[in-house]
């Protein structure tokens, strides 16, 4: 995916705008992951949400006129739904029932580190500042996996090391792939995740015990409409018309924003040891990203593609 400036300038009004709806509307799908978690188990919410959020870009692409992905595509597109929607975020789901959304939060911004490490085992190597960040970010990537709440949920510290892990593994090994245009490749994910979802959710023998509340489905409906189809549009909107180091900001800018939802609205508490965690871990994600932003040729693409969550 070609994350090349468009030739068509972009107002400030519309750039601001599309910047919002990403650090808001990803910022707060953690919390909307716990409020549906309440009436949803962990893998059949994603398998729904994917489901509908899927079929309705795959629905609306194919009237547009785009191509359906080929068979070798839909074959990629199998293999990569697991890193980047299975082990993401159905793993973030499930942690987030035994671990607040700010916390979740926080652990998954840790994603950028590991995208640095993989892409520097397939071939390209930090600078020196990218060093930096990257010894600074997993430095507050332990501080807060020893003391924080992660520390006395085996589950949910399983969860919240591996969903990042996944993600970022996918985001580079996808580089290399034969893939669909960006919003039919996300359609295409999230189709083909919903069915690992499903499958996920039948192993663990999940079921429901009753019929969903309402304020748990709005929750659902919300992570479909905001999280996966709104935010993911003007993230891909924006690769398009700014920057990469700017369109992926988003990476320390959700934490502190979904943190933020989680004290607010939910009550969550956090700890001094948990925001310090927070902080480090931001600043080894910023210096990196800063570093790139000086080292990236124009059409470089970014590590990341969208959150986890």
């Amino acid at each position: 995916m070609s994350t090349a400036v468009s030739a068509r300038p972009a107002s400030a009004a519309a750039i601001a705008f599309a910047l919002a709806s990403v650090y808001i509307l990803w910022g707060s799908t953690y919390l909307a992951i716990r409020f549906a978690l309440e009436s949803y188990p962990p893998f059949l919410l994603g398998a729904i949400r994917m489901a509908l959020a899927g079929a309705t870009m795959y629905a609306v692409l194919r009237v547009r006129g785009e191509a359906r992905p080929t068979g070798r595509q839909w074959r990629t597109l199998w293999v990569l739904s697991i890193w980047m929607v299975l082990l993401s975020n159905g793993l973030v789901n499930l942690a987030e029932t035994e671990v607040g959304s700010g916390l979740a939060a926080i652990a998954v911004a840790s994603m950028p580190l590991f995208a640095g490490v993989f892409a520097m085992l397939r071939g390209r190597h930090p600078s020196k500042i990218e060093w930096v960040g990257l010894v600074v970010g997993f430095l507050g990537v332990l501080w807060l996996n020893a003391g924080s709440a992660l520390s006395s949920s085996t589950l949910g510290l399983v969860c919240l090391i591996i969903a990042p892990i996944a993600w970022a593994w996918g985001s580079i090994w996808s580089r290399d792939q034969n893939l669909p245009g960006p919003f039919m490749s996300a359609a295409g994910q999230m189709l083909t995740g919903s069915a690992w979802m499903l499958l996920a959710a039948m192993v663990t023998g999940e079921r429901f015990d009753g019929m969903p509340s309402g304020g748990a489905t709005a929750a659902m409906l919300y992570l479909v409409v905001a999280g996966s189809i709104f935010g993911f549009t003007a993230y891909i909107w924006l690769l398009h018309h700014v920057r990469p180091a700017l369109a992926t900001s988003y990476a320390y800018v959700n934490p502190p924003i979904a943190v933020l939802f989680g004290a607010l609205l939910a009550g969550e508490r956090f700890t001094a040891h948990d925001l310090g965690a927070m902080a480090v871990i931001l600043a080894g994600v910023v210096i990196i990203t800063l570093a790139k932003a000086r080292a990236a040729k124009p059409a470089e693409p970014p590590a990341e593609s969208e959150p986890a969550a």
